[in-house]
């Protein structure tokens, strides 16, 4: 059991959409929430700063895009200058998250819950977004287990 629960938020950078998810290091379960545009005139930070003060996380995963061979994706450095701004802006510890196959990953949960019954609705792009920031958040739990 972890010392002191925290909260924490992760974003699933995009060049539109930002996914967010959230979750605590004591269930550590990963709850998608929503998504923020994102455009040539960058991120809607007034939107980040609201849901920062509504969640209130000790620290934030922010993914970090790679090539499926682990090389460093057109959209690598564009997460790392986003994840620097929110470090900055909201002064909390930030860690980059290998986010390779999150997308998928999300979009298979989705799926999954739509043929199960347990989703009625259509699957959008937004809740891809929103739920690879869950599976962000998951990988990150999953690597402070390896550490600890």
């Amino acid at each position: 059991m972890p010392e002191r629960v925290e909260t924490l938020v992760a974003f699933d950078f995009g060049l539109k959409r930002i996914g967010i998810a959230s979750g605590d290091t004591l269930t550590r379960a990963a709850h998608p929430r929503t998504t923020i545009q994102n455009g040539p005139k960058g991120p809607d930070w007034p939107a980040f700063d609201r849901i920062l003060a509504d969640i209130r996380p000790a620290r934030i995963a922010v993914g970090e895009p790679y090539n499926a061979d682990g090389s460093v994706s057109a959209l690598t450095e564009a997460a790392r200058r986003f994840a620097a701004e929110l470090a900055q802006r909201c002064q909390l510890p930030v860690d980059l998250v290998d986010e390779r196959w999150s997308s998928q990953d999300a979009e298979e949960r989705l799926r999954d819950a739509r043929a199960s019954g347990e989703r009625r609705r259509r699957v959008t792009r937004e809740d891809v977004d929103a739920a690879a920031a869950a599976v962000i958040l998951e990988r990150w739990f999953e690597r402070q287990t390896r550490t600890t």
